[in-house]
C-alpha cells in the first residue's frame, strides 16, 4: 500500500526547504541570542560608530553644498559686468533660493567688506545688524587661515529662536585674488539630521569639544564644551572609519561613536546611555523572533511557488513524451528557465524535430523511389517508341527529299518542303538522342551559331504563338560568338520556354521576346521575356524540379523545365528565372563562349 503512494517532487522540495530554513533559523537565533547576551555592548559600540560615520557623511555633504553656494554667490557679486539693479535682484533671489542663509559677508583683498543679510529673519528673532557686528568683534575671523584654504565653522547662535552657525571659505577668482566669504546659516537642516536617530543623541563639535550642532538648543546658547576623550589627530588618521569610546557624564556612563566630518576639523558624535544596550538587545531579539517567523512563512510560500515552477516543465515533458510515443513528432516543450530543465527541454525539442525531419525525409524518399520507378518505366517505354517512330520518319524524309528534286527552287512549296525535311531530320535527331539517353550515350557537341538556332526556333513556334494572340519578337545582337553544344538540344530548350510562356498567358494577348547579348564576363546570354502573369516565390523556387507543374492534371508532365535545366547544365551553362506576380517572367540562359582553338 505504501509502495503505491505517490509523493510529488514539489512536496519533497517544500519539506526539504522548510527543514533547512527551520534548522538555519534556529541555529542563527541561538547564536545571535548568545552573542547579544555576551556582547551586547559591542553591538551598541558598532552601531554608534556607524551612526557617527553616517552623520559625518551627511553633514559633510550639506557643508559642501553650502560652500558651493557661497562660491556661486561670490562669483555673481564680483562680476562687474552685472548692472547695479541686477545685482540687487540677485541679492534678493539669493536669499529666496538659499533660504538657509541669514547673512553673507565678503572680505575682498582690497577695499571694504560687504555684508548683506535677511532683515526679516533677524527681526523675527529680535536681532539687529549690531548684534551681528558684536559677534564678529567677539569672534574675529582668522583671515589668514581661511585664505590659506581652510574652512571655518563655529557656533554663532545669538538667540534660541535662531540657531545659526558661521561658515567662512576662501574664494579664488580667475585673476588669482582671494576673497574671504562668510555666511550665517540656519541650523534647521543640520538639526533635522541630528534628530533622525531614535536611539542615539547625535551632534557635531569642533576639535576642542565645543558644540557646533546639538539637538538641545540650550546647549548651543550656553556653548557647553563636551569633553572628547581622544585627541582629534588620532581620529583624523582613521579617515571615515571612526572610533568608539566609553566615558562618564554627569547623567551617567555613555557609549559614543566618534567620526571626523572632514570639514573644519569637526567631529560627529553618536552617543547613547550604556544602560540602553539592554533595551536594545531585547528589542533586537523580539524583532529577530518575528523576522524568523516571517521568514518561515515566506519560505513555505516561496517553496510552493518555486517547486511548481520546477515541476511544471517536467509535467509538460511527460505529456510531450507520450505524444512522441504515439507518433506525433511535431510536439515541442517551451521552458523559459535557464537551468538543466531548460537543457533537457531543448534536447527533447531537438530530438522531436530530428525525428519529425527524418519521418518527412523517409516519406520524400519513398515518393522519390516511386517516381524513379515511374521514370525507369517511362524511359524504357520512350526508347521503344523512339525506335518505332524512326522508320516512319525515314519514309517521310525520303518522300520529302524526292519531292524536292521535282520542284523548282522558286516554287512556294519548295521552301515548305525544305522546312519539313529539316524538322524531320530534327525529329530523327531527337529520337536518336532519346535512344542514346536510354543507352546512356553522350550527345555530340559542335560549334553552334545561337542566332541560327533562335531563328529556326522562331520559324517553328511563331505560328502556334500567333494563333494564341502572342507576338514573338527577336532582339539578337550582332557578331555573337559561337558556343560549343548541340543545336537540337538548345532548340528544344528555347521551344519549351516559348511554348511555356504562351501557355502561361492562357489566351490573353501578349508578347514573348527572345533577346541575346554578352554579360560582363563575356559569356553569351539568352533571355526569354514574357509579359504574362508572372509567378509567386513559392512557384519560382520549384520550377526546375522534376514533375512540378502548375498546369491542371493531364495537361503537363512537369518535366519540360527540368529537362531544359539538365540540358543547359550539360552545356556548362546556367539557367535562372526572375519573376513576380503581375510583372511577367524572364528566363535567362548563360552559355560560355567558344574560345579560339576549341
Amino acid at each position: 500500500m505504501l509502495s503505491q503512494l505517490r509523493f510529488p517532487i514539489r512536496f519533497k522540495i517544500l519539506l526539504t526547504l522548510l527543514g533547512v530554513v527551520t534548522i538555519a533559523v534556529s541555529l542563527i537565533t541561538f547564536f545571535m541570542a548568545n552573542m547579544f547576551h555576551n556582547d551586547k555592548t559591542i553591538y551598541i559600540q558598532d552601531l554608534s560608530v556607524m551612526t557617527a560615520v553616517s552623520q559625518a557623511e551627511k553633514s559633510r555633504a550639506l557643508f559642501d553644498s553650502y560652500g558651493e553656494s557661497l562660491h556661486v554667490f561670490t562669483r555673481l557679486m564680483l562680476d562687474r559686468s552685472i548692472p547695479a539693479a541686477s545685482r540687487k535682484q540677485i541679492l534678493r533671489d539669493t536669499f529666496e533660493t538659499f533660504r538657509d542663509f541669514v547673512a553673507i559677508s565678503l572680505y575682498p583683498p582690497e577695499g571694504e567688506s560687504i555684508t548683506v543679510f535677511d532683515a526679516a529673519v533677524l527681526e523675527q528673532a529680535g536681532l539687529q545688524r549690531r548684534d551681528l557686528d558684536r559677534f564678529v568683534e567677539e569672534h574675529p575671523l582668522p583671515i589668514e587661515m581661511i585664505r590659506s584654504g581652510k574652512t571655518e565653522l563655529i557656533n554663532a547662535t545669538l538667540d534660541a529662536q535662531l540657531p545659526v552657525l558661521r561658515m567662512a571659505v576662501a574664494h579664488v577668482d580667475d585673476d588669482g585674488r582671494t576673497t574671504v566669504v562668510t555666511a550665517l546659516i540656519r541650523m534647521e537642516r543640520l538639526l533635522a539630521l541630528c534628530s533622525q536617530s531614535e536611539i542615539f543623541v547625535t551632534f557635531l563639535t569642533d576639535a576642542w569639544g565645543r558644540y557646533l550642532i546639538h539637538p538641545e538648543q540650550g546647549a548651543l546658547i550656553k556653548h557647553i564644551e563636551e569633553t572628547i576623550p581622544v585627541p582629534f589627530a588620532q581620529i583624523e588618521q582613521l579617515g571615515s572609519i571612526g572610533i568608539v569610546r566609553e566615558y562618564r557624564l554627569p547623567q551617567g556612563e555613555v557609549i559614543a561613536g566618534i567620526a571626523p566630518v572632514g570639514v573644519a576639523g569637526l567631529l560627529a558624535i553618536a552617543q547613547v546611555p550604556k544602560r540602553a544596550a539592554y533595551l536594545t538587545t531585547r528589542a533586537l531579539l523580539t524583532n529577530l523572533f518575528y523576522l524568523s517567523l516571517g521568514l518561515l512563512v515566506f519560505s513555505a510560500l516561496l517553496s510552493i511557488a518555486w517547486s511548481r515552477v520546477i515541476t511544471r516543465p517536467l509535467e509538460q515533458l511527460t505529456l510531450a513524451t507520450r505524444e512522441l510515443g504515439q507518433g506525433h513528432f511535431d510536439v515541442s516543450v517551451q521552458v523559459h528557465t535557464r537551468d538543466e530543465i531548460r537543457e533537457l527541454a531543448d534536447s527533447f525539442n531537438a530530438m522531436a524535430t530530428e525525428l519529425d525531419g527524418r519521418e518527412k525525409s523517409l516519406q520524400m524518399t519513398q515518393a522519390a523511389l516511386i517516381q524513379a520507378e515511374k521514370m525507369s518505366a517511362f524511359g524504357q517505354l520512350g526508347a521503344g517508341i523512339a525506335h518505332e517512330v524512326k522508320n516512319p520518319l525515314a519514309g517521310i524524309l525520303g518522300l520529302t527529299q524526292l519531292a524536292l528534286r521535282r520542284l523548282d527552287h522558286d516554287s512556294p512549296a519548295h521552301h515548305n518542303l525544305e522546312l519539313v525535311e529539316k524538322e524531320t531530320k530534327r525529329c530523327q535527331m531527337i529520337m536518336e538522342n532519346l535512344l542514346r539517353f536510354a543507352r546512356k550515350e553522350e550527345v555530340a557537341f559542335d560549334a553552334v551559331d545561337v542566332a541560327s538556332v533562335i531563328s529556326d526556333t522562331a520559324a517553328i513556334v511563331e505560328h502556334q504563338l500567333g494563333i494564341n494572340q502572342v507576338n514573338l519578337k527577336l532582339e539578337l545582337a550582332d557578331n555573337l560568338p559561337t558556343v560549343e553544344g548541340n543545336a537540337n538540344q538548345l532548340q528544344q530548350v528555347l521551344i519549351n520556354l516559348a511554348i511555356n510562356a504562351q501557355q502561361a498567358m492562357k489566351g490573353v494577348p501578349g508578347t514573348v521576346t527572345i533577346r541575346t547579348d554578352l554579360d560582363t564576363k563575356g559569356r553569351l546570354r539568352i533571355r526569354v521575356i514574357d509579359d504574362g502573369p508572372g509567378m509567386p516565390e513559392s512557384t519560382r523556387d520549384k520550377v526546375f524540379e522534376p514533375f512540378f507543374s502548375t498546369k491542371p492534371s493531364g495537361e503537363g508532365t512537369g518535366l519540360g523545365l527540368s529537362v531544359s535545366y539538365g540540358i543547359i547544365r550539360e552545356h556548362h551553362g546556367e539557367i535562372s528565372v526572375d519573376s513576380n506576380p503581375g510583372l511577367g517572367s524572364v528566363f535567362t540562359i548563360v552559355l560560355p563562349a567558344m574560345t579560339t582553338g576549341s
